[in-house]
């Protein structure tokens, strides 16, 4: 059979435009749906969530938020899931890395605004300028956040510093750095 070459069987003229007409809505009819799932999937932002490694700016944000941000403002950043604390004064919203476990990030409220920010249960993979992580022993955190002021919280220290009206917290239990916060510059940074 070399040299020969094998041609597709002829349908007849009558039946073959109705054979291609249908394999042809049947393909258009398959395709458009996987296009078009194709170009929102390559289209679409990546999921807001909590930051695998949250990086606190003294003064200025934690984890990527600032104070006076609207709820909006903040479930854009880190996501529509998380919880809410039923027993706190403020409306607080808890983000977790998975449901109902404890690391992560407390957002409060006022009137619809973040008042506050700050870590729950020593995040792993969280820091502060100059290498300051959580974790850290306490002589780490004055050394490396400047003078701080010191108040004793129920059960733990928070070291504090003001800059620009906003009040920056590094949490302090058992002689290590558990947790950061921002607050308010006249607000308790006791939690």
């Amino acid at each position: 059979m070399r040299g020969h070459s094998r041609r597709p069987p002829r349908l007849p003229s009558t039946i073959a435009p109705c054979i291609l007409d249908g394999v042809k809505r049947a393909l258009t009819a398959a395709a458009l749906p996987i296009a078009a799932a194709s170009l929102l999937v390559a289209a679409a932002p990546a999921a807001a969530s909590l930051p695998r490694a949250g990086a606190l700016v003294p003064g200025r944000s934690l984890a990527g938020i600032h104070l006076g941000e609207t709820a909006t403002q903040v479930r854009a950043a880190l996501g529509p899931r998380y919880g809410v604390c039923r027993a706190c004064r403020a409306t607080t919203w808890y983000f977790t890395y998975r449901p109902f476990t404890r690391r992560g990030l407390a957002v409060e409220l006022t009137r619809g605004r973040v008042s506050a920010v700050y870590t729950i249960w020593r995040p792993a993979g969280w820091s502060a300028p100059r290498g300051l992580v959580l974790g850290a022993v306490e002589a780490q955190v004055t050394t490396l956040a400047g003078p701080l002021v010191v108040l004793s919280c129920s059960g733990y220290d928070a070291f504090t510093k003001e800059l620009r009206g906003v009040q920056t917290a590094y949490y302090v239990l058992d002689g290590k750095l558990w947790g950061f916060g921002l607050l308010r510059a006249n607000a308790s940074p006791c939690r």
